[in-house]
């Protein structure tokens, strides 16, 4: 099966979590044998601020590791008829530019056609999401029900299915050779201030209070966040290529998860993709208060939860100085990734959807899964 993918960018994950799951999904779409052809824009804002901070040698570490992430860079309007010939099916990632989305929805011929929506938008900035034409998409593939209630409700949609984000096991897994140097790490960017008093009362005070040794890694962290980490005596050290975040995460007892507010408020039941990742490497995790109403996981087993910044020290204590206590929760939490949320269980997922828009379209191969 031949499958193209438009995204913002495969290449950088400079305050792109987006590149992370979608990864996953091309390397194990080329692992079954499908053709995979990936587009992407040469001026990608997310590849601009990491060629301008860490220059062009990065992009030849990420094709390394991916070796089948190799995405098409073009500038100016792209050329449909080439990208699109024939294409079983296509996904459109919910960054790419509408006009172009309205383009490819004009131009698509015999295949399955997906718009992929991994971002609170749709709940947040609805009037923003309305300058999308999916009229002639099959449908949209929404990272959690909140997201794909709220197309349902809008009528924006022919068909809506919900496809969580994943872990890529292939990079992201437990390093047990790795020895830890310090108790705690955050890996995660500053952002648009939508998580800064949590993070003051999940992470900054509870690492001041118990004198833990702590790591930040991130970027888009103003002045005033960096001179907050440091009267915190938490080092900083910027960006992070993702698929370094396992080696990281081997050398530290313990991280957490600070979801941004409107996660919280807004898209109760969808945790970002540093969860999946996190418990994928087999790191004791503590989070902050979220709702996981779809089930995925098995909080207070798979990871613990604190809901104010006195249980955060409480867990963090636990977990720090008690290694059996940790060793039991990691384990945990990687057992129920490998059960339920990798990237080869959302590929099944997708393979699955194709076949019910088109239950055995004769131009598709055989075997859809080979």
């Amino acid at each position: 099966m031949r499958v193209v993918l438009f995204c913002h960018s495969l290449l950088s994950d400079w305050n792109h979590g987006n590149a992370h799951f979608l990864r996953g999904v091309v390397t194990e779409l080329a692992a079954r044998g499908h053709d995979v052809r990936v587009y992407e824009p040469a001026n990608a804002w997310s590849v601009e601020n990491l060629l301008r901070d860490h220059g062009e040698s990065v992009l030849g570490l990420v094709c390394a590791v991916y070796p089948a992430v190799r995405p098409r860079r073009y500038r100016g309007e792209l050329d449909l008829d080439e990208a699109l010939d024939g294409a079983d099916l296509v996904l459109v990632h919910e960054w790419t530019e509408p006009a172009l989305v309205a383009r490819i929805g004009r131009a698509r011929t015999r295949g399955v056609l997906l718009f992929h929506d991994t971002h609170h938008r749709m709940a947040t900035e609805p009037d923003a999401m309305a300058r999308y034409d999916l009229s002639r998409f099959d449908g949209v593939l929404a990272f959690g029900g909140a997201i794909r209630d709220q197309y349902e409700r809008r009528g924006w949609a022919r068909r809506t299915w919900v496809w969580h984000e994943a872990a890529d096991t292939r990079v992201f897994r437990p390093l047990p050779g790795v020895r830890r140097e310090s108790d705690i790490v955050w890996i995660g960017n500053w952002g648009d201030e939508e998580r800064t008093t949590e993070l003051a009362t999940f992470f900054l005070e509870p690492v001041r209070d118990l004198g833990l040794s702590a790591l930040v890694h991130g970027v888009r962290y103003p002045a005033t966040a960096r001179m907050a980490l440091h009267a915190h005596r938490i080092e900083y050290r910027g960006w992070l290529p993702n698929f370094r975040v396992p080696e990281v995460f081997a050398r530290h007892r313990v991280t957490v998860h600070v979801p941004r507010r409107p996660y919280v408020e807004a898209l109760p039941g969808i945790p970002t993709i540093r969860v999946f990742e996190a418990l994928a490497c087999g790191i004791p995790l503590v989070s902050a208060p979220w709702d996981d109403i779809e089930g995925l996981f098995s909080p207070g087993a798979d990871f613990l939860v604190a809901r104010d910044g006195d249980e955060m020290k409480k867990h963090l204590r636990l977990l720090v100085g008690e290694p059996a206590a940790a060793r039991a929760i990691a384990e945990h939490g990687l057992a129920t990734i490998l059960r339920l949320h990798t990237c080869a269980h959302r590929v099944d997922e997708l393979l699955a959807i194709v076949r019910s828009i088109h239950p055995r379209p004769s131009h598709l191969t055989e075997d859809m899964t080979a």
